[in-house]
């Protein structure tokens, strides 16, 4: 039987920030994190997270189950103006940021699919959430920078909703990651360009690029 553990990842510090933040970080080794409404026993293929030992958490946020690996750039904000909580400002706000920051170095055009995800053509390289309370706003994205689409594959059940653009695809057949579209510079690069791109919508950074 999977253990579910309450969400503690680096960015969870930050839903105790009174102030406008956000936090790039890539993951120390494999999670599993469920949705708010979502359920091992639909969302995980059990077994074999149970043999691989992969730790399985549970967060706040809306969206889907999503596997956290270290090939994978985690952005993460806490937002607390009034006058930018609109969830869907926000999303687009964000993959408007990430896309400019990629593209920099890049020569394929990104865009924003379904309600949030960042994608080429009509294969996914990002998924975002968010959780929003009477005082601010949650925001959390998983970019996959080079993980193999079979990890997700082999690990997550088919999603019990989708973006109309899946059409019904499994992860191996939906998601890309953004090495496999041609970028060449390292994970640590694009870190640093996406974070030059929020800090002109948050000001303030904190570096993180490890759990510890």
């Amino acid at each position: 039987m999977v253990e579910v553990l309450e969400y503690n990842l680096p960015d969870v510090q930050l839903m105790h920030q009174e102030t406008n933040n956000f936090l790039l970080w890539i993951p120390d080794k494999t999670y599993i994190v469920l949705g708010a409404s979502n359920k091992p026993d639909n969302s995980i293929v059990e077994s074999l997270v149970v043999r691989d030992n992969i730790s399985v958490l549970k967060r706040r946020t809306g969206g889907q189950t999503v596997m956290l690996t270290p090939k994978n750039l985690i952005i993460s904000a806490i937002i607390t103006d009034e006058n930018v909580v609109k969830p869907k400002d926000v999303f687009n706000k964000f993959n408007d940021l990430i896309i400019k920051a990629i593209e920099q170095d890049h020569f394929v055009t990104f865009s924003t699919k379904g309600i949030s995800d960042i994608a080429i053509g009509e294969m996914k390289i990002m998924g975002s959430s968010m959780y929003r309370n009477r005082e601010k706003l949650f925001y959390h994205a998983v970019l996959n920078f080079d993980e193999s689409p079979e990890t997700f594959q082999k690990y997550l059940t088919h999603p019990s909703k989708e973006p109309d653009y899946r059409i019904g695809r499994s992860h191996a057949e939906f998601v890309t990651s953004l090495k496999e579209t041609g970028y060449v510079p390292d994970i640590h690069h694009l870190k640093e360009k996406i974070t030059e791109s929020l800090n002109s919508f948050l000001p303030n950074y904190k570096p993180i690029y490890q759990v510890v």
